[in-house]
């Protein structure tokens, strides 16, 4: 392997719902590639601050949403003291994906620096910028899905999942795919290695999908790439949304009732037509033509922007009190809102449920 394939991290956003559990899962069939799922650490660097780690750091990660034990890390490797989270995070993604390179290698005396290591997250969705900051010689593949496709997902996965029965899920996906639109934008500008995919062509062209981010990675093609045959999911969490991702197929689903409501049906087109209006068609791709719909005015614009904004506050505050509130209480909110729910703690910690849930 080329020192320019394993230079940095490599991470893989899309908005929730858009196929990034996919393509992970397929990404990770290559015996190059080894991505955490999900770990999400990014969300709460404010355990460390000013060359510091909070002492419990490794507690509260893993009861954010385990991710140590789902990708069954040997905290006895990890030092007690890190000075900051992309140092802290490498350290997790390199043992990970050393174990799992030399799993399928079968060689347990590889190098913990073999493979490519990163992440997979729709959580960074608006953070590309952040992330190429804390990661010089990162490499991001965002992939990309028809917009209504993606809420009418989020709207079923709400029925058996506690996080996307919070309010304001879907208005998070509209507004923050022209954000995540925006973050693209700046890393093409700032010449930081991005590859962009699109959901569709994925599921229907496999091969030649996989090949273009292999030519991206500077790794060879290897056809795994192209089946879920013999996949590693056991990082995924257990839900009922993921029961495709769990499946041996790839491709859609079969013809399904209309799960939109006619109001966001409505937002969501006038969206989309004013963004084919304003990059003169290009973008987005999907859907190829706008329907015949009044392209999102201003003041519509701006409302939505301002709630936008406030329910991404409301989740960066979530992840604040996750790192600094008492962790003992946590576990008793947590505790006492999975007892009255009659369900288990949500699949994910990332944007618990509280009083104002979205």
């Amino acid at each position: 392997m080329t020192n320019e394939a394993s230079a940095g991290p490599v991470f893989v956003i899309g908005i929730w719902r858009s196929g990034t559990s996919l393509l992970y899962t397929l990404l990770n069939q290559h015996p190059q590639i080894a991505l955490t799922y999900e770990s999400d650490l990014f969300l709460l660097r404010s355990l460390f601050r000013n060359g510091v780690n909070k002492p419990d750091w490794l507690e509260r990660w893993e009861f954010w949403n385990s991710a140590l034990t789902r990708h069954h890390i040997d905290t006895a490797e990890i030092p007690a003291e890190i000075p900051n989270y992309p140092a802290a995070a490498t350290l997790v993604w390199k043992q990970y994906a050393g174990k799992q390179y030399a799993a399928k290698q079968q060689a347990a005396k590889q190098s913990s620096d073999a493979g490519l290591y990163g992440d997979k997250s729709p959580n960074y969705f608006d953070s590309l910028q952040p992330l190429a900051e804390q990661f010089p010689n990162g490499r991001f593949i965002v992939i990309w899905r028809d917009l209504a496709d993606t809420c009418r997902s989020i709207v079923r996965a709400a029925r058996g999942s506690a996080f996307f029965a919070k309010r304001g899920i879907s208005h998070r996906a509209l507004i923050g795919y022209r954000r995540m639109k925006r973050e693209c934008d700046a890393l093409v500008r700032q010449g930081i290695p991005i590859h962009q995919i699109q959901y569709e062509e994925m599921i229907a062209a496999p091969e030649s999908v996989m090949q273009g981010i292999c030519s991206f990675l500077s790794i060879p093609f290897d056809a795994r790439m192209t089946s879920l045959d013999d996949a590693d999911r056991s990082a995924i969490y257990e839900a009922p949304q993921h029961a495709g991702v769990k499946s041996a197929k790839i491709g859609r689903d079969e013809p399904r009732e209309e799960v939109l409501t006619p109001e966001l049906q409505g937002k969501i087109a006038r969206y989309v037509a004013y963004w084919k209006q304003e990059s003169g068609g290009t973008w987005p791709r999907y859907p190829q033509a706008a329907d015949e719909v009044t392209p999102a005015g201003v003041l519509e614009r701006a409302r939505d922007e301002v709630y936008f904004r406030a329910l991404r506050g409301f989740d960066r505050f979530t992840a604040w009190i996750y790192c600094h509130a008492p962790i003992s209480s946590l576990r008793s909110y947590r505790g006492a809102k999975a007892q009255n729910a009659e369900q288990p703690a949500p699949e994910p910690a990332a944007l618990p449920e509280v009083s104002t849930r979205n």
